[in-house]
């Protein structure tokens, strides 16, 4: 069973709220993000990308990056930027886009769990990303940032989310980019203790986003119980920050590929090769999505085709043979592609299925990329079987949105 415990946190006030809000640090480069706070004093990308107040060609893992971090931190602290709860409590996050919304609970997850396999993931991470983000954490002292985790969705939590998102909530705005947030304090006892109950009978939660901020956070609160011969593991440094959404909540969308050229192959050996493995039809100037599973769409010299996986190319019975990146990367990636490791190649970039076709159009248009393949996204069922049956999915599997915005509440480790 897995631990989720309220904490105090520190939080903006209400005024100052949507300047402060950021987007995550991994969905920006430096030169985006600087441009993003612009000169907001209060834009919380200071403390979770503080190279922006840097040179521009500094080395993003530099020490001086890191303190910049720590300083900016303090500062917003000292300020009145963020203010710490006078008790511990859970939090309710509401993110909205057009119709539809998703509830998530903001508490702390254990290290322990995360250690001994009752926080689930299904995607490899990298060590020097995993570095950078246990150096963030090390350095501050806190986990800026949440996770984002689902879990098998419990009605009586569902339940008490409905009650609570009936009251006025504490922060309520729309992003730049169109997403809606909303946040309530849970400020009662028995509710908070209610909750923290009710989630010690779920058995696992699984990693939706933030692999390496998960990392991160579990294996720096395991150096802090290394170094500490009083440990008893209550510490506040054996809990991280974590936004927890039932399973049913959540869509999952499609995660895109775009390839430099085309291997030696002229466009008609390249279609002539795809044809052995795909049923291939020719579907003009028009954009094409992918309507089902095994079927993908590919953006060519200005034509998008559809392409079907033929059968006895994928085995429906092996829960990482049939997914659709697998289909993708053996078939045409690696055998007419040549790009064998989908982590180290540079001929090959992915494009978030939230930035629509007309991003892959446009990439290949450029002539900057050759070509370009939509994929269905993978459901939340197909997630869960693989974390629970210890299987990783290939790289860039899965894209979640809208992302967590950074900065409505932080967790220190003191």
């Amino acid at each position: 069973m897995a631990i989720f415990k309220p904490f105090q946190g520190f939080r903006p006030p209400k005024e100052i709220v949507k300047d402060l809000a950021s987007r995550p640090y991994d969905v920006l480069n430096s030169e985006e993000a600087r441009a993003e706070a612009g000169d907001n004093p209060y834009s919380f990308l200071r403390v979770v990308k503080p190279e922006i107040e840097l040179p521009g060609d500094i080395d993003l893992h530099a020490q001086p990056v890191y303190d910049k971090a720590v300083e900016n931190f303090r500062k917003f602290v000292e300020k009145g930027y963020l203010n710490q709860d006078a008790k511990r409590n859970f939090y309710v996050y509401a993110q909205s886009w057009g119709p539809k919304i998703q509830y998530g609970i903001v508490g702390c997850a254990g290290v322990e769990d995360y250690l001994n396999g009752n926080i689930k993931k299904h995607e490899l991470t990298r060590p020097d990303k995993e570095e950078d983000r246990m150096m963030h954490v090390r350095v501050v002292n806190a986990n800026a940032e949440p996770v984002f985790f689902t879990y098998p969705a419990v009605s009586e939590i569902d339940a008490i989310v409905a009650a609570i998102t009936k009251n006025e909530p504490e922060y309520d705005f729309v992003a730049d980019d169109g997403f809606g947030h909303k946040f309530w304090v849970i400020e009662d006892g028995a509710t908070n203790k209610t909750l923290e109950d009710l989630f010690a009978n779920v058995p696992a939660f699984y990693v939706a986003d933030g692999h390496h901020r998960t990392a991160a956070a579990a294996l720096v609160g395991a150096e802090h119980k290394k170094n500490n011969p009083n440990h008893t593991g209550q510490e506040e440094y054996n809990f991280f920050m974590a936004v927890v959404f039932p399973d049913n909540q959540l869509t999952i969308i499609d995660y895109n590929r775009v390839v430099k050229d085309l291997y030696g192959n002229s466009k008609e050996e390249f279609l002539s090769k795809i044809g052995t493995h795909f049923v291939v039809q020719n579907k003009g100037a028009t954009e094409y999505k992918p309507g089902k599973l095994h079927e993908f769409s590919m953006y060519l010299d200005g034509e998008w085709y559809s392409m079907e996986a033929r059968p006895g190319t994928y085995d429906d019975h092996d829960p990482i043979g049939v997914l659709d990146v697998t289909i993708l990367s053996n078939l045409v990636l690696d055998e007419i592609l040549g790009i064998k490791n989908l982590r180290t190649d540079k001929r090959i970039d992915f494009v978030g299925g939230i930035r629509g076709l007309g991003e892959l159009k446009r990439r290949v248009d450029s002539r900057e990329m050759a070509v370009a393949f939509a994929l269905y996204p993978v459901s939340m069922k197909q997630l869960l079987d693989i974390a629970d049956t210890g299987n990783i999915m290939p790289p860039k599997t899965t894209w979640f949105e809208p992302k967590l915005r950074s900065g409505l509440v932080v967790h220190t480790l003191d």
